[in-house]
């Protein structure tokens, strides 16, 4: 996706996600590791360790635009270790602020790799993201 939105349209969401900055970038930005990222609201200057335990609200979706999960269809926020998740939601989420929120493009290589996770995740998929961090705990 090159324009500005909150992923691809999801009829079935019950919360919805927060305001993009105006000077939010359409462009992506590249780490080492392959990982694309841009972040989309910045957030306060207290960015998460590998360590920390997160909050936030998030959608996951494929290329075809297919969404797999979605903390905004559930209407609820989920926590969990930031280490405990696939290397690119490591990565990247320590790249944002509390409050902010990113858009990840993940290579199957920081994500489920060429097993995937079926029936959902095709082997070798890359994985998108959008995610608020709502805190750091």
């Amino acid at each position: 996706m090159s324009d500005l939105n909150h992923g691809p349209a999801d009829d079935l969401e019950v919360a919805s996600p927060g305001a993009i900055d105006d000077s939010a970038s359409s462009d992506f930005q590249t780490t080492e590791s392959g990982l694309m990222y841009r972040i989309l609201r910045e957030g306060d200057d207290q960015n998460p360790s590998e360590s920390d335990r997160v909050e936030v609200h998030y959608k996951g979706w494929l290329d075809d635009e297919s969404i797999f999960d979605s903390s905004y269809r559930r209407g609820e926020t989920i926590a969990f270790p930031l280490n405990g998740v696939i290397p690119g939601w490591t990565e990247g989420m320590q790249l944002v602020g509390k409050g902010g929120m990113i858009e990840l493009q993940i290579p199957s290589s920081l994500g489920y790799g060429p097993r995937g996770m079926p029936p959902v995740i095709p082997g070798g998929a890359q994985l998108h993201f959008l995610v608020e961090l709502i805190d750091i705990h």
